[in-house]
């Protein structure tokens, strides 16, 4: 029987192959969420870059949140995110949610994202 780890992986990657067939030329809004912080890049999978990213490791988020592990911490970073892209001219994107439910924290950061003007 697999492990957690292993299923994880699985539905990362059933979920990024679904993405790249149905939008190839779109950058990618990947989403990484640890117990203490969360992180998110858009990637342009033909050249193999991260255009944009945001964590709220960075020292700006650091003084403006009370907790790095919430879903106010996951709003101010899709917020940011959003910000950050805009100003590269990037608005129709795909969110990759990776292994994880689309709920909670990742919810929060995608619905920040969509507030701050991107498409998806």
């Amino acid at each position: 029987m697999p492990n957690s780890k292993q299923l994880f992986n699985r539905r990362a990657f059933r979920t990024r192959g679904k993405l790249k067939k149905a939008s190839p030329d779109r950058p990618r809004l990947s989403v990484f969420r640890s117990g203490r912080h969360i992180y998110a890049q858009l990637i342009d999978d033909k050249i193999g870059a991260t255009l944009v990213a945001a964590s709220t490791l960075e020292k700006e988020m650091r003084s403006k949140l009370k907790s790095s592990s919430n879903k106010a911490a996951a709003t101010e970073v899709g917020s940011l995110l959003a910000k950050r892209a805009l100003e590269q001219d990037l608005k129709d994107i795909v969110f990759d949610r990776g292994g994880y439910k689309y709920h909670g924290r990742v919810k929060a950061l995608a619905d920040a994202a969509r507030a701050g003007g991107l498409k998806f």
